[in-house]
């Protein structure tokens, strides 16, 4: 198996694949890490990945990993929907590489992530129909929703927001463009997966989990197309099972 620490753009990337590969337009997966993460902590989902024929792309997102300014968790909560936003330009930017690399010629392209990587990842079926099939992780498809908690609770614990008022609204209307609650024919049947904990006090189980129940009358022609993998026990974590889960899903939807 090659793992190549490569820059593509700006993009700091880890590409991994089975050497044998290497050259060939094989299914691509670009999986995107969590917050205050960065690309060499999903290293087992690439691995599962590779070993099942997929190239998989594991990039760094903004002001993480290679890419850190060195922000401390506080600074960095207040850049979160900054990061979640350059992310989602940064997934047509490595597309676009993979057609350029010859990589990308025929195959199918997969999108993936936990917590941030998943909200970032949902974003990105909204607006991108050539996503083939997407595994979401502890990831919300409503964005907007899950923006005004946070600053609701940095409002609580007595932080003044380094906003104005009209800025907040911006931010906001920015965020619905890609929120697929509002959204939710862009999803158009494609194959989806989701894993999340019902324990999760970070990204809240209900609304993903809601939005599911909801979708899954548009695939009544197509049940295996979509999946929620619930964990009863665990809170913002994917365990093992979910992990397997999740790149087993990919094998199979990518490669049909």
């Amino acid at each position: 198996m090659i793992i190549n620490e490569e820059t593509w753009g700006e993009i700091p990337v880890l590409h991994i694949v089975q050497e044998e590969w290497m050259n060939h337009d094989v299914p691509v997966v670009i999986f995107l890490h969590g917050f205050m993460s960065a690309k060499e902590h999903n290293l087992h989902y690439a691995y599962n990945l590779a070993k099942n024929g997929i190239r998989v792309i594991l990039p760094d997102a903004h002001l993480h990993g290679a890419r850190s300014e060195k922000l401390d968790e506080v600074q960095l909560s207040l850049r979160f929907w900054e990061v979640v936003l350059t992310s989602i330009e940064d997934v047509s930017f490595l597309r676009e590489e993979l057609l350029k690399r010859g990589f990308l010629s025929t195959a199918k392209l997969g999108v993936g992530g936990t917590s941030m990587g998943g909200i970032t990842a949902l974003s990105c079926l909204t607006v991108y129909e050539w996503i083939d099939a997407a595994s979401i992780m502890m990831g919300t498809p409503g964005p907007v929703q899950l923006a005004k908690a946070q600053m609701a609770q940095f409002e609580r614990q007595g932080f003044t927001l380094p906003v104005t008022d009209e800025e907040r609204r911006a931010l906001l209307d920015t965020i619905s463009i890609f929120d697929m609650t509002k959204h939710a024919d862009a999803m158009n049947r494609r194959p989806i997966f989701f894993w999340h904990g019902k324990k999760d006090s970070t990204v809240p189980f209900e609304p993903t989990y809601h939005f599911y129940e909801a979708m899954k009358k548009d695939y009544v022609d197509a049940p295996d197309q979509i999946e929620f993998m619930v964990d009863e026990t665990a809170g913002h974590a994917v365990s093992r099972t979910g992990m397997l889960r999740s790149t087993d899903w990919f094998a199979v939807h990518l490669k049909k």
